[in-house]
């Protein structure tokens, strides 16, 4: 598995890393940039599905609200009921994960690179169509190392994960009755999630490698641009 791992996502993430830094920018912080670009561009058929499946599922709140009222002493009801709703409107409530379970594994190869994988004693990892450059300058912009931690960055990609968390809430429509108890927890907890991600995104990222910070950031700048082509959608 760990073959499988170094082979599919650690070795060829090195290899485009390292070539867009050496071949095209010579600048570390815009091989980062256009990695990000490249990733996000191959994501970005997965992710706008997922994207414009959480947009049908927050179009539907009202309905489930309704079915939850209607069927609150009848769970087998209430469950077929929602079901029924979510193969008429053709969404599931599990497929908005796919993209994160899929990024994930992007953002730990990513740090291992960025954390060892730039060495020059680690560089033998290189395919041989790509040159070796022998030692890699982190510094970006003359002044910004980004083997190194940076606050501003972390701040910055946190800012940048509350806009992103914000643009998914929306007011439903109230549901009164019994269902108003429940809408209230939802809400909650919506709003917990909300100040929730980007503290963490703060809280990780305040330690971490300031590249690893910096893709953070332009990823949360990308998925933002992707949420509004998404929702803006009639």
């Amino acid at each position: 598995m760990l073959a499988i791992y170094h082979a599919v996502l650690y070795q060829p993430i090195l290899n485009l890393l390292v070539g867009l830094y050496d071949v095209l920018f010579s600048d570390f912080g815009l091989a980062i940039l256009a990695l990000t670009v490249i990733v996000r561009g191959v994501l970005w058929p997965l992710t706008h599905k997922a994207l414009e499946n959480q947009k049908a599922m927050l179009d539907i709140q009202p309905k489930i609200k309704e079915i939850q009222a209607k069927y609150k002493d009848n769970k087998e009801e209430q469950a077929k009921a929602m079901m029924a709703v979510y193969a008429e409107h053709k969404v599931s409530p599990f497929s908005s994960c796919l993209p994160l379970l899929v990024q994930l594994p992007l953002f730990i190869a990513l740090y291992q690179v960025l954390s060892a994988g730039l060495k020059s004693e680690n560089l033998n990892a290189l395919y041989g169509f790509v040159p070796n450059p022998g030692t890699i300058s982190t510094v970006s912009l003359g002044f910004l190392d980004l083997a190194q931690r940076s606050i501003p960055l972390a701040v910055l990609a946190a800012a940048a994960q509350y806009v992103q968390a914000k643009m998914m809430q929306r007011k439903d429509v109230k549901v009164h009755g019994e269902a108003s108890k429940d809408e209230d927890t939802m809400a909650i907890m919506n709003k917990q999630m909300l100040y929730m991600m980007p503290a963490m995104t703060l809280f990780i990222g305040w330690n971490l490698p300031a590249g690893l910070t910096l893709y953070w950031l332009l990823t949360n700048l990308a998925m933002i641009l992707q949420q509004k082509l998404a929702f803006g959608k009639k």
